[in-house]
């Protein structure tokens, strides 16, 4: 049962990307008293597309979200690849590929989801923007922070749902290398004005071992541009010089042919230049003390997966489910990631199960894949037998409890 007779807990959540906004959703029904803070100015709006699949789809049902969503849907019809010369090679729809449920699935736009998470908390939940976790000191009956700002605030819990790079996790568990796995692949996302008729599609590029996309939600305004590419050592030196990665990034795609020009050009004047490696967070307990992880900064998924989004979705309503039902902070925190664990790692494992298909790493991958694409239907069957398969499994892979209604 809920345990409404005792105070509500007082539980700081860092970051306010999908799964802080997610887990204060759920915590606030629930009667607890919640405190966000972040590093940025407000929440973040625009982005690219991401996909609401399979578990998380039910979860924010059980939000009351559905409907913004389903009104914020960008329905994207369509992905072709081209070969090294921007020759069309073929085309299929986006469920072939991901093992999404046309018509059911949501795709949106990360700024739709995250507003639609925090506008319903924006009067219930505090947040503290332009801010973030200095200390935490567990004393074992509570949590100290200071934040960078100078501010002191003693919480029951704290919640690092920080993302791949969790500050929260740094201050508890120790430095990130031991819990990242990289997967080879460093990208570049940015957006560029939509100046090639594209509409409700992407377009990718492909050379062994290198990709570049144009990804485009409507007709008119901007689209999305990405270049990535495989490299065998992470490039950490330019993780603080935004020249050092456009130069590192343009260097592996000097070619003349297709749009390759126009979005190394694109990338270089960017202003919202995401420069990141594709890897993944793997953690032997996602809970210390008092304080736990959730989203990305516990498991995070990979770009490659899709699944972030939805994964930090459904894991907000569980852990928020769990400290509901369990008195003993322990106990929900042990509770939640037995849930949750198999359900992350099996969305994990869709980063190395089947990303050849839009990233062949060989020529012979290439080749083949190309090959397939040019008989629609042996793309088809080939598709849905292999990856698209096992995301449709992996998506739906936990069935969501049912914890008492919240209030």
């Amino acid at each position: 049962m809920v345990h409404t007779s005792r105070p509500a807990r007082r539980v700081l959540i860092s970051g306010a990307s999908i799964a802080g906004p997610a887990l204060a959703h759920w915590l606030d029904r629930y009667g607890f008293e919640v405190t966000v803070v972040e590093k940025a100015a407000a929440v973040r709006g625009g982005g690219y597309a991401i996909d609401v699949r399979g578990t998380a789809r039910e979860a924010v049902d059980r939000m009351g979200l559905l409907p913004a969503l389903t009104k914020a849907h960008v329905d994207s019809q369509r992905i072709t690849f081209v070969d090294a010369a921007g020759e069309t090679v073929g085309s299929l729809q986006p469920e072939q590929l991901t093992g999404g449920e046309a018509g059911v699935d949501l795709e949106v736009r990360r700024g739709d989801l995250a507003d639609a998470l925090y506008s319903p908390l924006r009067e219930r939940v505090e947040f503290l923007f332009e801010n973030s976790v200095a200390t935490l000191d567990d004393s074992g009956d509570a949590v100290h922070v200071v934040f960078d700002s100078g501010l002191r605030r003693t919480f029951d819990l704290v919640v690092g749902a920080d993302g791949l790079h969790s500050n929260t996790r740094r201050l508890v568990f120790g430095p990130e290398e031991p819990f990242h796995r990289y997967l080879g692949h460093v990208f570049a996302g940015f957006t560029l004005p939509n100046e090639f008729g594209l509409a409700h599609e992407a377009v990718i590029w492909n050379e062994p071992g290198r990709s570049a996309v144009l990804y485009a939600h409507e007709p008119a305004g901007r689209l999305h541009g990405f270049l990535t590419f495989t490299r065998d050592v992470p490039p950490f030196d330019a993780f603080r010089d935004p020249r050092a990665q456009r130069e590192l990034v343009a260097a592996r795609f000097p070619e003349r042919v297709w749009h390759l020009p126009r979005l190394v050009e694109g990338m270089r004047e960017a202003d919202d230049l995401f420069f990141d490696i594709v890897s993944q967070i793997h953690l032997r307990a996602w809970s210390h003390g008092r304080v736990v992880l959730a989203g990305d900064a516990a498991h995070a998924t990979s770009f490659i997966s899709g699944q972030g989004s939805s994964v930090a979705l459904v894991g907000a309503y569980v852990l928020a489910g769990e400290l509901a039902t369990h008195a003993d902070h322990t106990e929900a925190f042990a509770a939640y990631e037995r849930r949750m664990r198999p359900f992350a790692e099996r969305n994990q494992a869709l980063a190395t199960s089947g990303g050849s298909a839009v990233t062949p790493a060989t020529r012979r991958e290439l080749e083949a894949r190309n090959a397939l694409l040019r008989d629609p239907e042996a793309a088809a069957r080939a598709m849905v037998t292999t990856s698209a398969r096992e995301g449709r499994a992996a998506h739906s892979s936990l069935e969501l409890p049912d914890y008492p209604r919240p209030a």
